[in-house]
């Protein structure tokens, strides 16, 4: 899946798209970023309410493609700038993790 199909598919902001037609593998949820750098499967939307530069960094780090941000968070210029650096979409979502990680979840299952 794409990142344009899921913004679509899920209700998603697109908050800064470098590249739309990028791959969506996977998700995962998590807010401890050690964690994220741990577990988390290249190609994969990460859902968070890390709204930092760090964010984007490990993202970069594990190879994720997007960054979903919840509960409406603002995202913050240096994070739009670091992901624009680095290629890594910047969504946000008014939905908290739980519902955010079931309706990108349940797009990536229909795509698959």
């Amino acid at each position: 899946m794409t990142i344009r199909e899921l913004i679509a598919r899920c209700g998603l902001e697109g908050v800064a798209v470098p590249d739309p037609g990028a791959g969506v593998a996977s998700a995962y949820t998590s807010d401890l970023l050690s964690d994220v750098m741990a577990h988390c499967p290249e190609g994969a939307a990460l859902i968070t309410v890390q709204n930092h530069t760090n964010t984007v960094a490990v993202c970069t780090l594990v190879g994720a493609t997007a960054v979903v941000v919840v509960h409406a968070r603002e995202i913050p210029d240096e994070m739009r700038e670091a992901a624009a650096r680095e290629g890594v979409a910047l969504l946000r979502t008014a939905d908290n993790q739980f519902v955010a990680s079931c309706k990108i979840g349940a797009a990536l299952s229909a795509d698959a």
